[in-house]
């Protein structure tokens, strides 16, 4: 529902294309590297825990601190929103054309699926895609709801979310007192995860990811988790994103159709929130002396709705500082139109500076000084897409991506 008389201004791009969805999701591109970057270069427990690695000086635990404060979550929450955006527009696309909808999405995510474990196994242990493309079949059965109901749904998926994450709890809590060799592995492996294991255990997966490609990717094949089992864990999570994206695309939050007044509020009250709230569970962490227990909570149990309304509020303050003819709006829709590909192009640049096919560098560098990466990257994909989709029209990527969906068809037709 608009609230006021001023909309946001948009213009026409190529193809029809919406240019508010192309620049919320060159933001989300950009920005999830912030998140990512511990993840390319430090073992795995430093992602959520900074004195797992890399995390022991003062700026250390300060970037630590600001990533979590304004980044993390929110920036996976936007990519989710938008896919769920992505979803309602193709399927509404493909049936205005006459197609049927339903039946190429289905193609889409089984490409998607593909390829993402393609990322997975050879790239990069991080990729969503995968999984994204899974959740993508399970929101089909929604895309039918109006907006009200599509926001009920996300709630409940989010609140099953939490469930599954307060049970996962428990189980931590419960084998705190390593009692039984059941209790000590299961410890071990929240350690593992979300703690601070000793160097011994850690120094496998230092040396893998130091090693040639193929001891990095018989390593991943070792230990990357199951697509169809993070279905069921971190899948209602996911969901409720998505969810909560056909919904704002229904009602025009994400195509710019609300109130600059409206977009404020939302401002105000996402960032608000969820920045408080995050800022305080950062501190909680840093107060229990990184605890695995007070590490797992917030992952898995606390920041769940914090994450949704911050998603919401970076949308709608991204949504405000766009000008529909700006030099950097357009540079960023450009990033955003060929996102598969960035996010893609992010990864093997990442992991050529810091795995063994590469310098070498994982587990070299201090958290901080990881972030001096990120400007260059963004300088990278700000320059090279806007010319790159003027003289060929779509992301190498985005066009493998059209070209199989659509081959599945032949061959099923």
């Amino acid at each position: 529902m608009v609230d006021g008389p001023a909309p946001i201004p948009t213009l026409p791009t190529p193809r029809d294309r919406i240019l508010s969805l192309d620049v919320l999701r060159g933001v989300a591109v950009m920005a999830i590297l912030l998140a990512n970057l511990p993840g390319f270069a430090l073992p795995d427990p430093a992602y959520s825990n900074p004195v797992a690695w890399g995390g022991q000086r003062p700026i250390d635990i300060i970037v630590w601190f600001l990533t979590e404060t304004f980044v993390n979550g929110r920036m996976r929450g936007l990519f989710s929103l938008l896919f769920g955006a992505s979803t309602l527009l193709v399927i509404e696309r493909a049936d205005a054309a006459g197609g049927n909808g339903a039946s190429f999405h289905l193609r889409r995510m089984a490409v998607l699926f593909v390829l993402g474990m393609v990322h997975l196994t050879f790239i990069w242990t991080g990729d969503i895609l995968a999984h994204y493309a899974l959740v993508g079949i399970v929101a089909l059965a929604f895309v039918g709801l109006t907006p009200r109901a599509l926001c009920w749904n996300a709630a409940a998926f989010a609140g099953l979310s939490m469930a599954l994450g307060g049970l996962e709890c428990l189980g931590l809590f419960a084998a705190a007192a390593r009692d039984t060799p059941q209790m000590a592995a299961l410890w071990d492996s929240y350690q593992s995860a979300f703690g601070t294991p000793p160097p011994a255990a850690l120094a496998p997966e230092i040396a893998a990811m130091r090693g040639p490609w193929s001891t990095a990717t018989a390593f991943r094949l070792e230990h990357n988790g199951n697509p169809l089992l993070d279905l069921f864990q971190i899948g209602p999570d996911t969901l409720s994103a998505m969810l909560l994206g056909m919904a704002a695309f229904k009602s025009g939050f994400l195509t710019g159709q609300w109130s600059r007044v409206a977009y404020r509020r939302w401002v105000l009250f996402g960032l608000g929130v969820s920045i408080g709230a995050y800022a305080v569970m950062a501190l909680g962490v840093a107060a229990s002396g990184y605890d695995v227990r007070a590490v797992t909570v917030v992952q898995l149990l606390l920041n769940v709705p914090f994450r949704l309304v911050g998603t919401l509020g970076y949308a709608a303050l991204i949504l405000l500082l766009m000008r529909p003819d700006g030099v950097w709006t357009t540079r960023i829709a450009a990033a955003g139109r060929m996102a598969f590909t960035n996010y893609i192009a992010t990864s093997i640049m990442m992991t050529a500076i810091f795995y063994g096919h590469g310098l070498g560098q994982f587990a070299h560098w201090g958290r901080a000084e990881l972030y001096l990466l990120a400007p260059l990257m963004w300088g990278l994909m700000l320059f090279w897409s806007k010319p790159w989709l003027a003289r060929v029209g779509q992301g190498p990527l985005e066009r493998i991506w059209r070209l199989a969906s659509r081959g599945l068809a032949g061959k099923s037709g």
